[in-house]
Parts: structure tokens; sequence; C-alpha cells
């Protein structure tokens, strides 16, 4: 197949808040080709973790409330004992009121876990992708500007703004102190709240947020790209030049989010995921591993597009929808997407998003729609039967995670099945239904 080659160049990459270190990559001999991947050879510099600073609230024992108004008499004391200007912690309480429905909402979970086509669809919805070309078009200079300075794609930015608030149209009506209390007294996240309180008391002292505009998302998300208050005063940059850091203007969230992204550790140039395919006789026992982009060459997963890779690019095989579906090569900006979701299909979503807003092709290989999910009693009676049966799934709280398709992967492996870690009606119904 003959496609354009794409050649990866890398730049030394700091890492900061939730990344561990990288190594940055210098070119140093010829390239060897394997398939449709041109491997480049290099030398590695290590390249050390920029100290993070932290907004911690005031430490102590979590205590238990008798009421909304306890919680918030004992957090103000604490907050104003621990240095906070007393006068914006007591008005930004004042103003805070128990939204249980943010309670509600936090402990929640769905009936049915969705397949990633599912949220796929929803992410490059027809609707979605064309006011994405068109605001794509007003911000092409913008974005540009931002990606040369901050070495993060501009499609990514953008897909990112898109998921977050549909391009700044949709960035929450829900009271940030009343979401933000009701998560700390319910007590399941105190600590996060919390600190999200205190790093939003900041933000109003420094005038980067108003005292009208404290409205956001019911987990505390502030501004066109959902900012929570913390993340916004280590990250939040001033793009449009105003001498404000405002997470609801459109320059700054951009910019912001350019930075963030480049913080965490971002590599300039290269694709979050690469489509690729694997050998009849291939052992998916390396599914969902991370090999050096030369190791997985030499397994035979060669890449549909021609590109140019290093060598030593840990890179990630994953089947989202197992060996019927996809088969995809992420890379580690794949995982600094998800600095903003942990979520592999919401990585997933941004990156064919930004595709499908500068015209470029989705995904070749079709999903497998015919293949149905477990609902979360399922995978609950799937993650005690796996445990049992000595396949550790550290835990059974009806959520398909990482650990829990290790786990099936595994028992996959050992019953005759193809161990591709894919959990649907089909592949676990002897373990999922009692």
């Amino acid at each position: 197949m003959m496609l354009k080659k794409q050649y990866i160049a890398f730049f030394p990459a700091l890492v900061m808040v939730g990344c561990t270190s990288q190594q940055a990559m210098q070119e140093s001999n010829k390239p060897v080709r394997q398939g449709n991947v041109e491997i480049t050879q290099t030398q590695t510099i290590q390249v050390k973790p920029t100290p993070k600073p932290v907004v911690t609230p005031p430490p102590v024992a979590k205590p238990s409330y008798n009421s909304f108004y306890d919680w918030k008499s004992d957090f103000s004391m604490r907050a104003i004992a621990s240095g906070n200007d007393a006068a914006t912690v007591r008005r930004l309480l004042d103003s805070a009121y128990l939204n249980q429905q943010v309670i509600s909402l936090d402990s929640g979970q769905p009936e049915f876990s969705k397949m990633p086509w599912e949220y796929v669809d929803s992410a490059v919805s027809d609707g979605r992708v064309s006011t994405g070309k068109r605001k794509f078009s007003e911000q092409r200079a913008y974005l540009s500007q931002l990606e040369s300075q901050y070495g993060v794609s501009a499609e990514t930015v953008a897909a990112i703004w898109g998921m977050e608030s549909s391009y700044g149209v949709v960035t929450g009506n829900s009271s940030l102190p009343s979401s933000l209390g009701s998560l700390a007294y319910d007590g399941r996240r105190q600590e996060f709240a919390e600190t999200q309180l205190l790093s939003l008391a900041t933000l109003l002292q420094r005038g980067d947020v108003s005292w009208s505009q404290l409205e956001g998302s019911w987990a505390g998300g502030m501004g066109q790209t959902q900012f929570i208050p913390a993340t916004w005063l280590k990250h939040g940059v001033d793009g449009d030049g105003d001498g404000h850091r405002n997470p609801w203007a459109t320059g700054d969230a951009l910019a912001s989010t350019a930075n963030y992204l480049s913080n965490s550790g971002w590599v300039r140039g290269l694709a979050p995921f690469y489509e690729a395919t694997v050998p009849t006789s291939f052992d998916y026992s390396t599914v969902g591993s991370k090999q050096s982009a030369a190791r997985w060459a030499a397994m035979g997963v060669d890449t549909i597009a021609d590109v140019s890779l290093d060598a030593n690019t840990e890179m990630e095989l994953w089947l989202p929808a197992g060996k019927d579906g996809p088969v995809l090569l992420l890379s580690p900006n794949f995982d600094v997407i998800k600095v903003y979701n942990n979520s592999s299909s919401y990585a997933l979503g941004v990156s064919l998003l930004g595709k499908a807003i500068t015209g470029q092709g989705g995904l070749q290989k079709s999903w497998p729609r015919y293949e149905r999910p477990l609902s979360t009693t399922q995978v609950r009676n799937l993650q005690q039967r796996l445990t049992s049966a000595g396949y550790d799934t550290k835990g059974a709280d009806g959520i398909v995670g990482t650990n829990t398709r290790t786990a099936f992967q595994r028992w996959q492996g050992d019953n005759g099945q193809t161990p591709d870690g894919f959990i649907t009606q089909r592949s676990a119904s002897s373990l999922a239904s009692w």
C-alpha cells in the first residue's frame, strides 16, 4: 500500500502532574523498514520530571458531619487557619448549598457498560463534526500558533474543545461551590473536593474567575475546556493577552489546553494512535502490553498507513473491540489525552474527532456491532468468579477496567479462547451469569 510517509520528530518533553518520567529521543542512525513502519534507531536521554506544585487542603482526619452546615463551618475554620483569605472563603461557602443530585451522579453507575463504538459514534456525530469544521476554520490561525508554541496538534486541542463543551456552547450550569461542597460533605472524595474549593478561592482572589462566573459541571469542571480549579491554577495561561487567565475565554481555554497537554508529556509530531494489522499467527497474549515500536514490528504488527516511528518509542497494542475489531498501536500521546478523562474510549473519541474535523479518514476496520455488553450485575459476577478462580480483578465493582480485562484475558488464554480481553455476552457468558 503506497501512502504518504509521515516522519515523526521527537523533542524532549517535560512531565508534570499525573505522568511518569519519559524519554526524549534524538535521531542518530539510519531508519530500518519493517512492513509499512520505518523504524529509526535512536539514543535515549533521561529527562527528569518537573517537581509537582500541589495545592493541598488543610491536613485533617476525615470527620463525619451531622449536616451540610456543620461541614461548611468546619471546613471554613480549617481553611482560614491554614492561611486562606477569610473573606473569600466565607463568601464562597455562603453561596454553597447541598445538592443531592451531585452526590447521586457521583455514586451512580450505568445499568450497562457502553461498547466502544457507541462512545465513538457520539464523539464523531454529524453535528459535532460539522460544527467542529466551522470552529476549526475560524480558529485555524490561533490553533496553528498554539501548535508551534506548545507542540500539541491543533486538531487535538480543537477536539477536546468539542468534547468538553461543544466548542464553548455548553459549559455547565451547576453552582461550583455547591457541587464541590456537596462532594466534600458526602465524603467519598472529600480531599479532592476541598482542594478544588481552595483552588477556586485562589482563582477568585487572583481575578481569573469572577463571582458571577461560578457555574460549571456537577463534577467541578469550568469553562470552555472544563478544567477543574486546581488544574487551571497550575496550567491556565493568558492566551488572549488581557492580563487574566479566564477558563471561559476561548483564547485562554485553548492555550491552556495546549499548555496542559504539553506539560503532561506530549511528544511533538506523534499521532495518538496508528491503525494496524496483525499476522494470522499473532500471539494475542501480548495485547495490552507496551513494547517498543521495533519490537511490535518484529512481531509482525504493521501499520495500515506508511509511517516512520522511532525504534525506542513505547507503544501499546489495543484491541478496543477484540480480535474482530480495529487494531490500534497507541503512542504515549494517547495516554496524555487521558489526563482530561482517564478513559481509553474518551481518548479514542478525541483522536477520531480531531481527524474528522480536519478532513482525515477514520478507522478502516469496521466494528463488530453484533456484540453486546454485560450488565453491571453481570460484570460483578464475572469479577467475583474470575477472582475465585485465581484471576484477580482487584475488586468487584461492576466496572470493566484494566484489571478486569487483564484477568479475563488470562482466563481466556487458559480456557481455549483467543486472549484479546474483550468482554461481551458471547465471550464471558459462562462467567457472568449465576
